[in-house]
């Protein structure tokens, strides 16, 4: 019942029908010849690049850097639609297998290249914000007014923006630098802080002197500048020392007077300082004027005694 196998159309024998089979049993093994794997394999190929594409796109509406448990949590997701896709779709229940796994490993080299992409995101965005905080500190540190008010409104500024902007995994490495750093310049801050406002006040006392003496001649504006000088320059050296005076509650008090004047929220008159200054001279300088002109105003106009009605002098034509 079994037909003759015919081979471009020659009828084979035995002999050379056995030849033929080595032949094709040669080639299935090479892979020259599709086998029912080879097939499922390349079936399947295609709906691995499916799904990887679906993990890629899923991968890439995450905007980086984010923190680690958010990143691990859209890979999760991602992953997870990837493998459901692939169950759906793959064909063979054997021959898929390896097909899984190779999907699982190419999703693992894709999450661990946006792993190293988070980290550089991560580092670059807080030294951004740790130089923009570094930055800041020492501006702080430079003010022509020294004020520790504005110092701890900019410090705070500073830290909260640097706790909500970075994030990422380089967010504890920069929070520990960020710390040292803040500390640091607190702490120069305030060494530095009581003796340029011990000068400035020695300074403003003088100024206010020369003020109330020769510009708006106020005596208790100047009497109350030399007691001021006084206290700062004399007082302070014959009873205390440079250190125990910045413990003192008078100094207290001065320092609380000084914190109001230089720095509030409306008015930050280190900022506006130079301005203030140049009103107030010319103020002081056209109000000296003023009073020059009426003094001499008035020792130029000529005085009378007497009125009109007890003039003794007779009228003539």
């Amino acid at each position: 019942m079994i037909k003759p196998k015919i081979v471009q159309g020659r009828t084979l024998n035995g002999k050379e029908f056995v030849s033929f089979l080595g032949q094709i049993l040669e080639a299935l093994n090479k892979g020259e010849i599709p086998s029912t794997r080879s097939l499922v394999e390349v079936f399947n190929k295609g709906i691995l690049e499916r799904c990887l594409k679906v993990y890629t796109e899923r991968m890439e509406r995450l905007g980086l850097p984010v923190s680690v448990d958010k990143l691990q949590q859209v890979h999760g997701l991602a992953e997870d639609e990837a493998r459901k896709l692939f169950d759906k779709q793959h064909f063979g229940k054997h021959y898929a297998a390896q097909s899984f796994l190779n999907l699982d490993e190419e999703m693992k080299k894709v999450f661990r290249n946006y792993g190293l992409a988070n980290e550089y995101q991560s580092s670059k965005l807080c030294e951004a914000r740790f130089s923009e905080c570094e930055e800041k500190m020492d501006h702080l540190q430079a003010l022509k007014l020294p004020s520790m008010a504005k110092f701890n409104a900019g410090f705070l500024r500073c830290n909260q923006s640097f706790v909500m902007e970075c994030v990422g995994p380089a967010k504890e490495s920069y929070e520990h630098r960020m710390s040292k750093m803040l500390a640091r310049s607190r702490s120069l801050f305030v060494r530095e802080y009581n003796n340029k406002l011990f000068n400035w006040l020695v300074a403003f006392s003088l100024i206010m002197v020369v003020i109330g003496r020769f510009a708006i001649k106020l005596l208790l504006l100047e009497v109350a500048a030399w007691v001021m000088f006084i206290f700062l320059e004399t007082y302070t050296r014959l009873f205390w020392s440079s250190d125990s005076l910045y413990y003192n509650p008078v100094w207290h008090i001065i320092v609380s007077s000084w914190e109001t004047i230089v720095y509030s929220p409306v008015l930050d008159l280190d900022r506006w300082a130079i301005p203030i200054v140049i009103m107030l001279s010319i103020l002081a300088i056209y109000w000296r004027c003023i009073g020059v002109r009426q003094r001499i105003g008035r020792s130029l106009l000529p005085l009378y005694n007497g009125s009109f009605r007890s003039s003794s002098r007779t009228r003539t034509d």
